[in-house]
């Protein structure tokens, strides 16, 4: 089958198309919810927090986007649900999914991280993943098709070397596991699957990481240079990133599905 048809109406690439956003209170989904809406999509702006909300669909609304506000932990499931419905009943269809929600967590040595602080990690990163997907395919199926970036890490794919890192490492590793197995699964619907993969992007994620014991986990190397060679060590931008998912969300992209895109400076290869 086809991908839905394109949504056209005022000449943005995106026009008329709808987009949840995950995790868009902040970072790379705040950037990415901006970006589309200015492609011309309404966006559904999720996060867990009625302020990040209200103040990225206020942001969005200020230049003319549509934007509608979601409130929702990624890993609750009836939150989720409730979320996805809503989206529907205002707009009619679900063309675009981001899965952007995650959390660093806990860096610890492996014998000193708690159950909770890996199944907190797993929990959003992961299950936040799955659910995001599972209650908004159904509609794209409904829809002919559509387009869904999840949002991994160069972390647990290329990059293996940040202190204590595992459970974060972890879900980025099955984020682009599930990519792949899904565009498979999804492709005779129409649903294309990809993933972007950034390095070291300026967020506020350090903002919820807990690092711990560090010098039993981290791997002793030096770059005098920096380890992102195409910016001379210095971080990319939100708005980097999101330049990608927007080309994924579109038609440009239609023949590409499955793919991991690495937003990186060439970080990943370095390390």
């Amino acid at each position: 089958m086809a991908q839905a048809p394109a949504r056209h109406g005022n000449g943005k690439a995106l026009a008329r198309r709808v987009a949840l956003v995950t995790g868009a209170g902040s970072g790379i989904g705040r950037a990415t919810a901006i970006r589309l809406a200015r492609d011309g999509a309404i966006v559904g702006v999720l996060s867990h927090t009625d302020e990040s909300v209200n103040a990225v669909c206020e942001e969005i609304r200020g230049f003319g986007g549509r934007a509608i506000a979601l409130v929702a932990d990624v890993a609750d499931n009836e939150a989720m649900q409730d979320a996805a419905r809503w989206l529907l009943h205002e707009t009619g269809h679900i063309d675009i999914v981001v899965a952007n929600a995650g959390i660093n967590g806990v860096w610890a040595p492996i014998d000193d991280i708690k159950p909770e602080e890996w199944d907190k990690t797993i929990s959003v990163n992961l299950r936040g993943t799955y659910l995001t997907l599972h209650h908004t395919i159904p509609h794209m199926k409904s829809a002919g098709g559509g387009s869904i970036i999840v949002v991994s890490s160069i972390n647990g794919v290329r990059t293996f070397t940040s202190p204590g890192a595992t459970a974060y490492s972890a879900t980025k590793a099955a984020q682009v596991a599930m990519v792949q197995q899904l565009a498979l699964e999804l492709g005779k619907h129409g649903i294309r699957v990809n993933a972007v993969c950034p390095g070291k992007i300026e967020t506020e994620i350090e903002d919820n990481t807990t690092l711990r014991n560090q010098e039993e986990t981290e791997v002793p190397v030096e770059w005098p240079e920096g380890d992102i060679p195409l910016t001379d060590g210095k971080p990319g931008h939100a708005d980097e990133v999101a330049d990608v998912i927007a080309f994924l969300a579109g038609d440009t992209s239609r023949h590409v599905t499955g793919t991991p895109i690495f937003v990186d400076g060439g970080q990943g290869l370095l390390r």
